[in-house]
């Protein structure tokens, strides 16, 4: 593990130096404070979260450790949210951010979105395990629980006939789940995995498919992507895919394992590992 994070460090500089226009400041700085400063969810049980003692412990607060560490500093957790995060790496208060962001284009405009993505999130429905529910085609003309505005609602109408009943918040929506107003609950599958994580849930299960994936993305400061920055956490994300960290961490924190990081491990694994 540490030759092949050597081999990152390594191959981060070379790659960087093809780059006379990217800024290397905040990795330099890094390096000459001996500390890495990553902003991270402290509300998104089990990526982010507090633990009994007022510390953030999560899976995505592992992979910070996992940088730091690569890196050979002392490791700061900055808790973040989503209307601030972004914000809190331009002003320079974080230096790295691994948040459950999603990777969309006008945000590729503000932050630095090193490649590949490390994780995903998409469509599921919580519902009653009593229900036993296997496959989407099972909503068909039943009640479904949403919440008024999101994007899920229509598209789970349309491709599998479901009967979507909108309300005004995701409380309004579960509690109408939990008084069987409808079968499940329709939304993104993080979220509904953070709900099972509470232990508020236990009758409760993600039992379906997630479809129409949204990849997350970590960021570093715009104007470093393409620097040492944004490369060595290029090859950061490479080798968590290639070595099943991510995967490992799944299972650490009890996320319900994503075909997406099965996948990814396939398809960047050494060829000649048994």
């Amino acid at each position: 593990m540490k030759k092949a994070l050597l081999a990152v460090v390594s191959m981060a500089f070379a790659l960087a130096s093809f780059n006379s226009n990217a800024a290397n400041e905040r990795f330099m700085s890094v390096l000459e404070k001996g500390k890495l400063v990553v902003g991270v969810k402290a509300d998104y049980k089990p990526w982010g979260f507090r633990n009994e003692t007022g510390e953030i412990v999560g899976m995505e607060a592992d992979m910070a450790q996992d940088v730091a560490d690569a890196l050979g500093v002392e490791l700061e957790l900055v808790a973040v949210q989503s209307s601030n995060r972004m914000q809190f790496l331009e002003q320079g208060k974080i230096d790295l951010m691994i948040a459950t962001m999603s990777d969309r284009e006008d945000r590729r405009k503000i932050v630095g979105i090193p490649q590949p993505n490390y994780y995903t999130s998409g469509t599921n429905v919580l519902a009653p395990k009593a229900l036993a529910l296997k496959n989407w085609e099972e909503l068909k003309d039943k009640p479904v629980c949403g919440k008024q505005g999101a994007f899920y609602n229509q598209i789970v109408e349309e491709r599998y006939g479901a009967k979507i009943v909108a309300f005004t918040g995701n409380a309004e929506s579960k509690q109408a789940l939990r008084d069987k107003k409808c079968i499940a609950w329709v939304y993104d599958d993080s979220s509904i995995m953070a709900d099972l994580a509470s232990g508020d849930w236990n009758d409760y299960e993600m039992p379906l498919q997630t479809e129409d994936d949204n990849p997350w993305a970590l960021a570093v400061p715009l104007e470093e992507v393409d620097g040492i920055w944004g490369r060595f956490m290029s090859g950061m994300i490479y080798n968590w895919h290639q070595s099943g960290r991510l995967i490992e961490l799944e299972q650490k924190w009890g996320i319900q394992p994503t075909q997406y990081l099965a996948t990814q491990n396939e398809k960047y694994k050494d060829w000649l590992a048994e």
